[in-house]
C-alpha cells in the first residue's frame, strides 16, 4: 500500500506533538512559576500523540475507514494546537493565542475523541 501524503503528514505532526510534549515537561521542571500550564499542555501533547498514530494506523489497516480515521486525528491535532498552544503561550509570554482558544480547542478534542469511538462502529465504504 502507498503512503498518501495526508497519512504521513498527520503521523509527522504526532511526532511533532510527542517533541513538544517532552519540551514542554522539560520547560515546566524548570519554570516553576508557570509549571502548572505548561504541565497540562505537556501531558495532553503526550497522551494525544500516540492516540493519532493509532488513528492513522487504524485507517491504514482498514480497521475503520481512513477518512474517518483521518478526520478524527485531524481533529486530534487542531484540538492539541488551540489548546495547548494557548496554554503555553498564556504560561510563557502572558498573552492568549487567540480569544477562545482553550475552550475551542478542548471542545475539538472531545469532537476528535467522539469521531474515534464512532469510527469502528460505523460502516465502511466497500473496497
Amino acid at each position: 500500500m502507498v503512503s498518501a501524503l495526508p497519512d504521513r503528514l498527520l503521523v509527522a505532526l504526532a511526532a511533532l506533538a510527542g517533541l513538544l510534549g517532552v519540551a514542554g515537561s522539560a520547560a515546566a521542571a524548570h519554570r516553576p512559576t508557570e509549571s502548572e500550564s505548561l504541565r497540562i499542555a505537556a501531558q495532553f501533547l503526550l497522551f494525544h500523540a500516540p492516540a493519532i498514530l493509532a488513528m492513522v494506523s487504524l485507517g491504514r489497516s482498514g480497521f475503520v475507514g481512513p477518512v474517518l480515521a483521518r478526520i478524527a486525528a485531524a481533529t486530534l491535532l487542531l484540538g492539541l494546537t488551540l489548546f495547548c498552544g494557548d496554554l503555553t503561550l498564556r504560561a510563557l509570554a502572558q498573552i492568549p493565542l487567540v480569544p477562545m482558544a482553550a475552550p475551542s480547542g478542548g471542545v475539538l478534542l472531545m469532537l476528535g475523541w467522539l469521531i474515534a469511538v464512532l469510527a469502528p462502529l460505523l460502516p465502511r465504504p466497500a473496497r
